[in-house]
């Protein structure tokens, strides 16, 4: 049976080689193909939530698919755009959200929004690798933590970033070796032990980086070599940290239709 090292040194080693596969699948080669030729037609917000198959492909690229129900959620989202502090989106902890206004910037842009670089090649990249990141899942959760840690990780600036996002928090958790009932401590403590075990600016060496997914990898072995895992518990989870209680009470005043 392949380790978790050995299945993510295989997907890391080359990894151009492997986004290509991914992009040759039947399936992938056929939503990118319809993505491409029509985001371009693309000219409001009322456009992009009237066609769910550029909706759901774009929000899949940015890590939000299961969020695609809650259209009107998303709708604010993009209508506020990141260029204002109290955007909605820039009060939100969890980044894929000022991502995906990034890619698809329709406050600051307008009709123009689809014609960037960032809404076409950049957003069918993310998608390739979101499907690359879901398929290693699918034979084994540590190599899908591990290839998510190593491309979130570097954007993350301090310790509470990383324990705002559960699957980022499992990682570090794992390396560190604490009990799942450290998530429960006070959030100032668990972020200073964080910050005593792992240094910030080792996330933005990739040799640094190497050997960290090496330790995670080799001791996710450990504790799930038999157990059974669900992935998908982590991904698309937050912890709700930098969320202030007015916030929740407004989104879950949101409707789920895309006004």
């Amino acid at each position: 049976m392949t380790t978790t090292f050995t299945s993510y040194r295989q997907i890391t080693a080359d990894l151009t080689t492997s986004l290509k596969r991914v992009t040759e699948k039947p399936d992938v080669a056929r939503e990118t193909e319809y993505y491409l030729a029509h985001i371009g037609n693309v000219k409001s917000i009322d456009d992009f939530f009237a066609d769910s198959r550029l909706y759901d492909y774009a929000l899949k690229a940015h890590g939000l698919e299961d969020m695609g129900y809650a259209k009107a959620f998303m709708r604010k989202v993009l209508t506020e755009g990141v260029a204002s502090d109290d955007a909605f989106a820039n009060k939100l902890s969890d980044s894929r959200y000022t991502d995906l206004v990034k890619s698809l910037n329709f406050a600051a842009d307008g009709a123009a929004a689809t014609a960037s670089d960032k809404a076409r090649k950049g957003v069918t990249e993310k998608y390739a690798r979101q499907t690359l990141e879901q398929d290693a899942g699918e034979d084994n959760a540590g190599v899908r933590l591990a290839l998510y840690f190593e491309r979130m990780a570097p954007g993350v600036t301090n310790a509470f970033g990383l324990l705002a996002d559960e699957a980022l928090a499992q990682v570090v958790r794992t390396i560190m070796q604490v009990p799942e009932a450290f998530s429960a401590a006070d959030i100032d403590k668990q972020a200073d032990a964080v910050s005593k075990a792992i240094d910030l600016k080792d996330l933005q060496d990739p040799q640094k980086m190497s050997k960290l997914m090496e330790r995670f990898t080799a001791l996710w072995e450990l504790d799930h070599a038999t157990s059974s895992y669900d992935p998908l518990a982590l991904f698309g989870k937050q912890s709700g940290f930098g969320i202030s209680s007015d916030l929740l009470l407004s989104i879950n005043t949101l409707k789920l239709g895309g006004r």
